[in-house]
């Protein structure tokens, strides 16, 4: 699905056109000085589109401009679909919050925690519970990334060629067989530690369902909500509507990455449920839709299409953290100035407690999350406001792309 097709006019959205320009302006600018090839924009309200705007090239070196039918390598925008899948299997009884992630793979029945020591030698104890799957969830259970590069235990996963892919010929049963072979960075449930783990819930969901993890999310998410450009690959039929990937040059001006950006054009083994799919704004708006609580379409539901039960959306978007703690507090920073002050974590998706620590507008109760790519969404119930906007330049660290576009989206509303 890519039609993007304006549903209500803006006034009627309570947003100002003249205030919407703004947002427009700003992001424009970063394409006409190269710091960003392309982008796409979209801002719905009470779920009807009632902003979209395109800027710049999906691939500037051929000079193809962003369309509607662009496809984006969304990266970890891909574990609140996989959140979602787990919680389908919670509903059908196939999977508890509280089951042991060694139920489903046996390799998680003996896992240690680091104690000390250095990456080439570290000192474990025994895990004094086991990992669950509310800690897949939530991001607690001491897993880690290897691009991270802040602990003794990331060096052991990119050691292990787990930085930003995964060993050539490695499934994704094999991945989590190895992961569980690492030390986790702490004990499960004590801190927050963005990680693997919602690639390690991919294969809970594989095992669970009997389904690779990509025929489960097209039969139960993707068909269902009509996202039919969702998947973990573009192929051949799809390739030329896929962005080029890129990086910032030392003159803060992006540069294309090829090698890196070719891996979407290959069917993967690995079934990324972390960060594997690619998408339109079309099929991503469905979801965010979906997720999204309105008079006329209850959370959990879009079209007539029920995915999940509003109380188990409404379960999903509370603070998981113990204490009630944000993420500032309770987790080790993504980066070296962390933008979860005021932001607490639930079930795959972020969750604003506070608008205030965090300096930009927003209100509490919104979630969201992003892509390293620096694609971006949330999903603001009280506002019945749901806002996308995707480009492809990694890291998502680079520019203040997240914090700029919600003062710029919340300013433009009237009421």
């Amino acid at each position: 699905m890519t039609d993007l097709t304006i549903e209500m006019d803006p006034a009627e959205a309570g947003l100002d056109s003249e205030r919407l320009k703004r947002i427009d302006a700003h992001f424009a600018r970063y394409v006409d000085d190269g710091r960003l090839a392309g982008w796409l924009l979209t801002i719905s309200r009470d779920g009807r589109l009632a902003h979209v705007a395109r800027c710049g090239s999906r691939d500037a070196e051929a000079g193809l401009p962003v369309t509607d039918d662009t496809l984006w390598r969304i990266y970890s925008m891909t574990k609140p679909v996989t959140s979602v899948a787990a919680m389908i299997l919670c509903e059908e009884g196939r999977i508890a919050l509280t089951d042991p992630v060694s139920a489903f793979i046996p390799a998680f029945a003996d896992v240690r925690v680091y104690d000390g020591g250095s990456d080439l030698k570290q000192v474990t104890v025994p895990a004094t519970e086991p990992v669950r799957v509310w800690h897949l969830l939530t991001h607690t259970a001491g897993l880690t990334y290897g691009f991270h590069r802040v602990h003794p235990v990331d060096a052991l996963y990119r050691a292990a060629g787990f930085e930003w892919g995964t060993p050539a010929g490695m499934d994704l049963a094999q991945a989590c067989d190895v992961w569980a072979g690492f030390p986790l960075l702490f004990q499960p449930g004590t801190e927050w530690n963005y990680s693997v783990a919602t690639d390690v819930l991919g294969r809970v969901v594989e095992v669970a369902s009997g389904q690779r993890l990509d025929e489960f999310l097209n039969d139960r998410i993707l068909r269902p909500l009509g996202m039919t450009d969702t998947a973990f690959w573009a192929d051949p039929a799809a390739q030329p509507r896929l962005a080029a990937l890129y990086r910032p040059g030392q003159d803060g001006k992006a540069i294309r990455m090829d090698t890196f950006g070719q891996a979407a054009l290959r069917q993967p083994r690995m079934l990324s449920g972390g960060g594997g799919l690619v998408s339109t704004a079309a099929d991503y708006g469905r979801f965010t839709q979906m997720l999204l609580h309105t008079d006329a379409s209850p959370a959990g539901e879009l079209d007539g299409t029920r995915l999940l039960s509003p109380r188990t959306v409404g379960y999903m978007a509370r603070n998981h953290l113990p204490g009630g703690l944000d993420l500032e507090t309770f987790g080790r920073p993504l980066y070296a100035e962390s933008p979860f002050r005021g932001v607490g974590f639930g079930l795959g998706l972020a969750v604003v407690l506070d608008p205030v620590p965090g300096k930009v507008i927003g209100t509490a109760g919104e979630l969201s999350w992003g892509g390293a790519a620096s694609t971006t969404f949330w999903i603001d119930p009280a506002e019945g406001l749901t806002v996308s906007f995707f480009t492809q330049l990694l890291p998502s660290s680079t520019h203040p792309i997240r914090p700029q576009l919600r003062q710029l989206v919340y300013q433009a509303l009237t009421s």
